[in-house]
């Protein structure tokens, strides 16, 4: 869990820096793509410096036997996920896409479902103490922009609340081989954090071929490039191998959920980081109401395992 609410620090970066960005004229699409070719590099040379060739290869050689596979996850998974919150940085504050991407937090159990597991009651009622929670925030700030921009940004993050689990969740079956749907994978490259975000990062560049193909964008600043590059970093390659790290400890789908829900703390970091660089207002009361129902239903999630894994031990 506190390796989850770590990659969350880091993932509130992107709606600060995506926001940034868009009010400099920058294109979402130069700000979705070159963050994953940046994120590339990254690992390519981290995996280099550390000696770790053996992971690289090993990656190049799974993506090749298994081309499909990562092709579909990597492009959903990172693909559609961060083409879709990118472009909803055009359209609403950082604020409104952090609070709105916490619906990945009930769309991780209705994922969880798709591939055939069960999620306790008890969890359910948590996160959804903690999707109310983002919608008080959310009404309260919708208040103060236009209605449409609101929509079409909300709509654009709720999409990719989707996308994002509903990529990285085949990367769980494959590593566990619990799906008769999703090919068993085994060895040590998806048994590394860096070695699972690389092979998803290969998957995903066909799909951002295509989109910068189809969307024909002009071409990016030196300013968009720079900002895009630490978000790589901070967001790419830090937040994401942090967060599918907490995830592969997960070993139930309740502790599945539990980690996910800890990317509900980016409400907390984006809007600190909203308010002392660009400049945005301080929650009000509603706003407040939310941040304190956010953070209790995560404490309660964090009570529940605790109290689970006491029980096992016992046992």
């Amino acid at each position: 869990m506190a390796i989850g609410i770590l990659s969350a620090f880091f993932f509130s970066s992107t709606f600060v820096l995506n926001r940034a960005m868009s009010l400099q004229g920058g294109h979402w699409v130069w700000t979705a793509s070159l963050r994953y070719v940046y994120t590339l590099v990254l690992l390519c040379l981290w995996l280099l410096v550390k000696g770790q060739v053996n992971v690289l290869t090993g990656a190049v050689r799974e993506f090749r036997t298994h081309c499909l596979f990562w092709t579909v996850a990597g492009g959903i998974g990172f693909g559609v996920f961060y083409a879709l919150l990118s472009f909803s940085a055009s359209f609403a504050p950082g604020w409104v896409v952090a609070t709105t991407w916490q619906a990945t937090i009930l769309a991780s159990p209705l994922v969880l479902l798709i591939f055939g597991k069960q999620v306790p009651a008890k969890g359910m009622l948590f996160t959804a103490l903690i999707f109310i929670g983002v919608v008080l925030v959310t009404i309260e700030q919708a208040t103060s922009s236009p209605t449409g921009e609101i929509l079409l940004g909300f709509l654009a993050v709720t999409v990719a609340a989707f996308a994002y689990p509903l990529g990285n969740q085949p990367v769980w079956e494959a590593r566990y081989g619990t799906s008769a749907r999703v090919p068993r994978i085994v060895g040590p490259v998806i048994d590394n954090s860096i070695g699972r975000v690389l092979l998803l990062v290969m998957g995903s560049i066909p799909f951002w071929i295509t989109l910068i193909i189809v969307a024909n964008p002009p071409p990016p600043s030196t300013g968009q490039m720079l900002t895009t590059a630490i978000v790589a970093v901070f967001s790419g390659v830090v937040a994401t191998s942090l967060f599918l790290k907490a995830r592969h400890h997960a070993s139930t789908p309740y502790e599945l959920v539990a980690v996910d829900s800890t990317q509900s703390t980016e409400v907390l970091f984006a809007l600190l980081g909203e308010v002392i660089f660009l400049h945005g207002s301080y929650p009000g009361a509603t706003a407040s109401a939310g941040i304190v129902a956010v953070v209790v239903g995560l404490t309660l999630y964090i009570r529940a395992q605790a109290t689970k894994n006491v029980k096992k031990g016992a046992c």
